[in-house]
């Protein structure tokens, strides 16, 4: 599929879409409209051209963001003075809305949190229900904006475990404890990815290694971890008990599709949302294999606390959280500040943490003045990298090997930590 069928397909490159792009980027990165663009989207919203989703993705980050004067034009879409009433607002851009689910989307309108309680029936309705699509977008690209606080990350948790398939809906007690590895599922466009490796060197300090992935929901969609174990020949976990058995290699692969199909669902939608919603977060700290232990990833170094604290709501004991590896990847940049925040619950349920920065003595001889940047890299040319460096110790890229033995010497010094807290 070309780039231009892509965006065809997916509708991302309308005049609603880029509308999405500039009142859907958060609480302090939002743009407002021009009157052109105005003009553009309601063009297409009165010929009926926008999907149901991105209309309500649209209007959600819209109501966030707070209209402007030019933006009021908008409401001729809706009606008259809908901007400023919630009820009559919803009950014209969401019709078919079921009535239950009434009072949470007034709620949010309004720009008020959910309860824990409430955020578990919005979820059960994202997950299991098929209609009304634009509302679906509006709360998703609602939550976004505005941020997810932690109680309506817990309601919506909950709701995603009860649509786990059956082989992941009970824990099984595995010799050694279980650590899970998850970075971002749109996986990188201009490096290597060293996860399976990373797998490896826990599986050999006495851990099962189970690595989260699943299919691209965007905005890269060149390599990701789930075209890298592929392609590896890697055996999917189809069921919890299979834990019980020997260890492949390179750890366990926990694929979303065999885990949730429920889940897996809203990856076609979640292209068409142009921003990530709360999935992007909320999909690596599922915890459905019972792991002692979380490692994964943010880009954005203010949300390195927020992964710590959904972590432990998942119910790890520990979690390893690396800002600013590569592409946002559990790969370290080796010539840029990032670091590895190490947080534990202690007996009375808080939260324990400490840094580990790139700047300690010792990670000094893995510094470099720049990382490579790799052009098109290929799920091939990544696993022969990892087989050699497995088998060898060593490659003859040396970008790669030292940014594995980085890694290796960065996580190696995290587990130590954790396992020092908890008393493994």
């Amino acid at each position: 599929m070309t780039a231009t069928d892509f965006a065809l397909k997916y509708n991302i490159d309308t005049p609603l879409a880029k509308g999405i792009r500039q009142v859907g980027i958060g609480k302090h990165g939002s743009k407002s409209l021009s009157a052109e663009l105005v003009e553009e989207c309601l063009a297409e919203l009165h010929r009926g051209a926008a999907s149901h989703l991105q209309k309500g993705i649209f209007f959600g980050a819209l109501m966030m963001k707070g209209p402007t004067e030019a933006e009021l034009k908008l409401e001729e879409y809706i009606g008259k003075h809908a901007f400023s009433n919630p009820v009559f607002f919803l009950n014209r851009l969401c019709p078919d809305l079921p009535p239950q689910l009434f009072p949470i989307g007034v709620k949010l309108l309004n720009g008020h949190s959910l309860q824990v309680s409430e955020a578990h029936q919005l979820g059960d309705f994202l997950f299991t229900s098929d209609c009304c699509e634009t509302f679906k977008g509006m709360a998703v690209s609602i939550l976004r904006v505005r941020y997810e606080t932690n109680d309506e990350y817990e309601g919506l948790y909950d709701a995603v475990k009860t649509t786990f398939t059956p082989g992941f809906q009970r824990h099984v007690k595995t010799k050694f404890p279980i650590v899970q590895l998850a970075e971002p599922f749109d996986g990188v466009e201009h490096s290597y990815m060293i996860t399976p490796l990373l797998a490896y060197f826990f599986q050999e300090r006495n851990y099962n290694a189970v690595t989260a992935l699943g299919r691209s929901s965007g905005p890269k969609y060149g390599l990701n971890s789930h075209d890298l174990y592929l392609y590896m020949g890697s055996w999917l976990l189809a069921d919890n008990h299979e834990l019980l058995e020997m260890n492949p290699t390179y750890g366990w692969v926990l694929d979303q599709k065999l885990l949730s199909p429920a889940l897996d669902g809203w990856v076609e939608r979640r292209r068409t949302a142009v921003k990530r919603p709360f999935l992007a977060t909320l999909e690596k700290v599922l915890n459905p294999c019972g792991a002692r232990i979380l490692v994964t990833s943010v880009f954005h170094i203010t949300y390195q606390m927020k992964m710590a604290e959904l972590a432990l709501m998942a119910g790890f004991d520990g979690v390893m959280v690396l800002k600013r590896g590569l592409e946002g990847s559990l790969a370290p940049a080796t010539s840029k500040a990032n670091g590895l925040l190490c947080a534990v619950r202690n007996a009375n349920g808080h939260l324990f943490f400490t840094h580990l920065e790139h700047d300690f003595p010792m990670f000094a001889q893995f510094r470099t003045e720049a990382d490579d940047v790799v052009a098109n890299p290929t799920a091939e040319v990544n696993a022969t990298l990892i087989r050699k460096y497995l088998h060898n110790g060593r490659t003859d890229y040396h970008d790669f090997d030292n940014r594995v033995n980085y890694a290796k010497t960065l996580y190696m010094r995290g587990l130590d930590w954790i396992e020092n807290q908890i008393g493994y």
